[in-house]
C-alpha cells in the first residue's frame, strides 16, 4: 500500500515556474534568484509534504536551463572546519562536489564556484585549487566592509566592489550552495552592485521552500522547520513588515526579518532607486503552500519530522556535534506540539524488542540492541543483534521477507556464508567483532541472489522499504548506518553506543 499524498508536486512545479517568469519580468536585464534550501536531496520537503519530489528544484532548472546561469557558493569556514551535511554523513566541501556532479549528470552546468568570506584558510585553498585543476571556474570572495550597518561603505568599490565581477550570460543568474550561511545573498548583491555600475538594469529575489508564508505561524509544517534549525537558532516569527504595509500576516523566520531593513538600503543604495519591496515575504518566491492538497497528511508527516529531528540532535549531541542547548530546543518544540518520543510508532517496538532479547539471554554482560521497521502497510517488523549479525541486518532481512511473502523459516543468508564471512574477518581482518553489518549482509545477499531464487527475489523487493520508518536503540555502527542510508529509510536512534569502545569498524 502507498502512502496518502498530501502534497500535489506537479502543481506546484507548474505554479513555482510561473511565479520566476513573472519575477524575471518584472527586473529589467537580469534577476539574481538565491535558492534556499538543498537544491537536491531534499527529503526534509519530502518528509514533512509526503508527495514532494526532493530533487523538484532540479526538474525546475531543466525546465530553465537554457534561460539560466548557475552559481556555487560554499563559506570558506565551512570547509576548513568541515562542516556535515548530517543526511548524508558528507561534508560541505564533498556535498558541493557531489552537487556539481549530479548536475552534470542531468545535463546541467555550473557557470562557477564562489568561496565566500575567504581569508587563504589552508582547507579552502586546497578546495579552490582541487576545482581549478578540473577546469571549475572560481572567484573568491572576501568578507564586506561595513557589513551590516555602514551601507554606504558596503554599497562603493571598497564594498561590494571589491569582489572580482562574475560575467553571466542569461537572464536568470541562479545562486545555491550547500547550507545556510554559504554566502549566497552576498554574492548576489555583488553582482547586482557591479551590474548597476556597468548600466545593467538588474534584480534580487529568494527562492523560498520554509517556512511556509501562507500557513499558521504555528502549523506543524512551519514548526518543523524550527526543528529542522534548531542548531543554527532559527525561528519563525510574522513578517512585520508585511503585516504593516499590507495588513495581511505572513509567516517567514527572524534572519530574513532582522536583514531586511539593511538589505533594503543596500538595494537601494545599489540601484540609486527605492526597493520594489516592501517585506522580506516580498522577496520571496514560494508557492509550496499553494501544492498542499490533504492539510491533515502533511500536519501528521510534520508533527513525525519534528520527532525525528529530536532524535537526532540526542545522538549528535552524545557525538560531539551539537550542545545542549540545541537538545533542549527540540525538545521544547516537539512539546509544544503536544508530542512525546513514543508518539513514534517505531521507538516502542524497538525498546521492546531490545528488552525481550535482554531478558531471554544468559550471559550478564551481553547487549542488546533492538531495530523496528514499519511498512507501507503500517505492519511493523522487528529485529536484534546477535554473534551471526547486527540489528539492522537481522532488520532488513525480516522486513524484506515480509514484503517478499517468504515465510520466516527460510533463510536468505545460509549459515555458511555468514560463517565463511565471520571467520574472514576476524582470521583475515583481524576484527573482533565477526557479526555481519547491513552493508556486509547486503553484498552477501546480493551474491546469494546469483545462484538462489528466494534471494534473488528479496534483492528486488529491497527498494520497497524505501522512505519506511527505522528505530534502533543503538547509535548504529558506520556499516549499518552507510546500509540504512543507500535503503532511503527514515532513521532514528536512541543516544546510546552498543559499546564502550570509542573507535568502532
Amino acid at each position: 500500500m502507498e502512502k496518502s499524498l498530501g502534497f500535489d508536486n506537479e502543481k506546484y512545479l507548474q505554479e513555482q515556474t510561473e511565479a520566476i517568469f513573472e519575477r524575471v519580468n518584472r527586473f529589467g536585464d537580469k534577476l539574481y534568484l538565491e535558492f534556499g534550501g538543498k537544491l537536491l536531496f531534499d527529503y526534509h520537503a519530502a518528509r514533512v509534504l509526503p508527495g514532494f519530489d526532493p530533487n523538484v528544484k532540479v526538474r525546475l532548472l531543466q525546465k530553465l536551463k537554457s534561460k539560466a546561469d548557475i552559481i556555487l557558493c560554499i563559506y570558506a569556514g565551512d570547509i576548513e572546519r568541515r562542516k556535515m551535511r548530517a543526511d548524508f554523513g558528507i561534508s560541505y566541501d564533498v556535498d558541493a562536489l557531489e552537487l556539481i556532479d549530479d548536475l552534470r549528470e542531468r545535463d546541467i552546468n555550473i557557470l562557477a564556484v564562489v568561496i565566500t568570506r575567504f581569508d587563504n584558510q589552508p582547507a579552502a585553498g586546497i578546495f579552490k585549487n582541487k576545482l581549478e585543476r578540473r577546469n571549475i571556474k572560481v572567484y573568491t570572495h572576501s568578507f564586506t566592509k561595513g557589513y551590516p550597518t555602514d551601507v554606504d561603505l558596503i554599497g562603493s568599490d571598497e564594498g561590494y566592489g571589491v569582489n572580482t565581477f562574475i560575467e553571466t550570460r542569461h537572464p536568470l543568474v541562479i545562486v545555491t550552495g550547500p547550507g545556510p550561511g554559504s554566502g549566497k545573498l552576498a554574492t548576489c548583491l555583488s553582482q547586482l552592485y557591479h551590474d548597476h555600475k556597468r548600466g545593467v538594469k538588474s534584480g534580487y529575489a529568494k527562492f523560498e521552500t520554509f517556512p511556509v508564508w501562507n500557513l499558521p505561524l504555528k502549523h506543524p509544517v512551519n514548526i518543523a522547520y524550527e526543528a529542522a534549525t534548531a542548531d543554527i537558532r532559527d525561528f519563525n516569527l510574522i513578517d512585520p513588515f508585511h503585516l504593516e504595509h499590507y495588513k495581511e500576516t505572513a509567516a517567514n523566520y527572524n534572519r530574513d526579518v532582522e536583514v531586511f531593513p539593511v538589505l533594503k538600503r543596500i538595494l537601494a543604495r545599489i540601484a540609486k532607486s527605492e526597493s520594489v519591496y516592501n517585506s522580506p515575504t516580498d522577496m520571496g518566491v514560494n508557492r509550496v503552500g499553494f501544492g498542499i492538497i490533504n492539510d491533515e497528511i502533511v500536519r501528521k508527516a510534520s508533527e513525525q519530522e519534528v520527532i525525528r529531528r529530536y532524535f537526532r540532535y540526542k545522538c549528535e549531541y552524545v557525538m560531539g556535534f551539537t550542545d545542549k542547548e540545541t537538545v533542549q530546543r527540540a525538545e521544547m518544540i516537539m512539546k509544544e506540539l503536544g508530542l512525546s518520543p513514543e508518539d513514534r510508532s517505531v521507538v516502542e517496538a524497538a525498546h521492546r524488542t531490545a528488552s525481550e532479547a535482554q531478558q531471554n539471554c544468559s550471559g550478564d554482560n551481553d547487549l542488546f540492541c533492538g531495530a523496528a521497521l514499519q511498512l507501507r502497510d503500517s505492519s511493523i517488523v522487528t529485529g536484534k543483534n546477535s554473534y551471526l549479525m547486527h540489528a539492522a541486518a537481522s532488520l532488513i532481512l525480516n522486513a524484506v521477507k515480509k514484503v517478499a511473502g517468504i515465510p520466516d523459516k527460510i533463510h536468505l543468508l545460509s549459515p555458511s556464508i555468514i560463517n565463511s564471512i565471520g571467520k574472514l574477518k576476524k582470521n583475515i581482518s583481524d576484527k573482533p567483532n565477526v557479526s555481519l553489518d547491513l552493508e556486509e549482509s547486503l553484498i552477501a545477499l546480493s551474491i546469494s541472489a546469483t545462484t538462489n531464487p528466494t534471494a534473488h527475489l528479496a534483492v528486488e523487493k529491497l527498494k520497497e522499504l524505501q522512505g519506511c520508518e527505522v528505530h534502533m536503540t543503538h547509535i548504529p555502527t558506520p556499516g549499518d548506518e552507510t546500509g540504512l542510508r543507500r535503503l532511503g529509510v527514515n532513521l532514528t536512534t536512541d543516544p546510546q553506543f552498543l559499546t564502550d569502545s570509542l573507535y568502532i569498524l
